[in-house]
């Protein structure tokens, strides 16, 4: 499928993209676009990979001009650009505003000008039910994908996924608390009770590439994941560390943080299709008919859950330890290895 195609990675130089580097550098695809604003991760990254395929496109995705220019040309793009830290959205909201839903709706309008096949959107469990300006933006995000979809040419079609922590990414806190290990300062922790859903930077991949394959448009595609306590997964990364004895300080909920968070509301789980490891929550594609909203309605929803990270499979530490060392960041980590995230 993409033989001798152009992909296109926004927010390229992040976690996302380098794990989509790994999986596709040297396969027999054409050309792989990182766009991004960030000239120094760029070079780093140019200098990591030194191969040709791979080209480079200075631009942020709050410039429509600067997005035309680089989607020229380009049959796929996967959308990761965004403002993802819940605390700097908390005090930097229309800074959120600005990236991840003007971005967005700037990325979609270049690739339908630009006649981009088809355009995944990376988006996060924060988005339901949100109670913070993270997942506030990226719940209107979605909204724009879908406003997006409904009036689209035939040649483009676009789509979105939703997934929970993905471990060891950039800034995310498993390489905090490895660091506060290695400063010798206690690991602190939110609230001990507090479930995240728990999947890898390839199950992240595995979940866009579902949704390249089989999205329609206005679908969001949810893979089902295991989830952890916070306490589980401090406890986890203290034996792979081999400090079993570090101390672990409760701290208290950060302002704007969820006890458990939600991958599929119940309202979608009315509608949202079962298929195996995923779920593809269709797009309401009603129109501004009103008497579709208030005279039809749909069978009660009182009967169903939804789906979030209290409810999915949960892991003990053996468990949490076990899906840890299928990260080779923890692998080196284990070995005595200097090691980053996203590897």
């Amino acid at each position: 499928m993409f033989k001798d195609k152009i992909l296109l990675i926004t927010g390229g130089t992040g976690s996302f993209g380098n794990a989509v580097l790994k999986r596709f550098l040297n396969t027999d695809i054409k050309e792989i676009r990182i766009f991004s604003r960030d000239e120094k991760k760029q070079d780093d990254m140019r200098k990591k990979y030194s191969h040709p395929k791979l080209k480079f496109y200075i631009g942020d995705v709050r410039d429509y001009n600067s997005v035309l220019s680089a989607t020229r040309g380009v049959d796929f793009i996967y959308h990761a650009a965004a403002l993802k830290q819940v605390p700097s959205c908390e005090f930097y909201p229309m800074e959120a505003v600005k990236t991840n839903i003007i971005g967005t709706d700037n990325v979609l309008e270049a690739a339908i000008t630009n006649k981009v096949k088809r355009i995944v959107c990376l988006s996060t469990d924060k988005a339901v039910y949100p109670i913070n300006a993270m997942g506030t933006s990226k719940a209107m995000m979605e909204k724009v994908i879908i406003g997006k979809s409904r009036n689209v040419p035939e040649e483009t079609t676009i789509c979105a996924t939703r997934y929970g922590n993905v471990m060891a990414s950039r800034g995310s806190v498993i390489p905090l608390f490895i660091q506060q290990i290695k400063a010798g300062k206690a690991i602190t922790i939110t609230d001990p009770t507090m479930t995240r859903f728990m999947m890898t930077l390839d199950d992240a991949v595995d979940l866009v590439l579902h949704a390249f394959e089989f999205g329609n448009n206005g679908d969001i595609f949810v893979q089902k994941a295991p989830a952890a306590t916070i306490e589980t997964l401090a406890k986890a990364i203290l034996v792979v560390t081999k400090e079993e004895k570090h101390p672990i300080n409760v701290i208290g909920t950060r302002h704007g943080e969820k006890v458990f968070e939600v991958l599929c509301s119940r309202e979608e789980m009315l509608v949202a299709e079962d298929q195996g490891d995923y779920y593809r929550i269709p797009a309401d594609n009603r129109d501004l008919n009103y008497g579709k909203y208030f005279e039809i309605g749909n069978k009660n929803i009182d009967s169903l859950e939804d789906y979030n990270s209290h409810n999915t499979q949960r892991l003990d530490v053996d468990g949490m330890i076990s899906l840890l060392r299928k990260l080779e960041y923890i692998n080196k980590i284990e070995a005595g290895v200097e090691a980053n995230p996203d590897e």
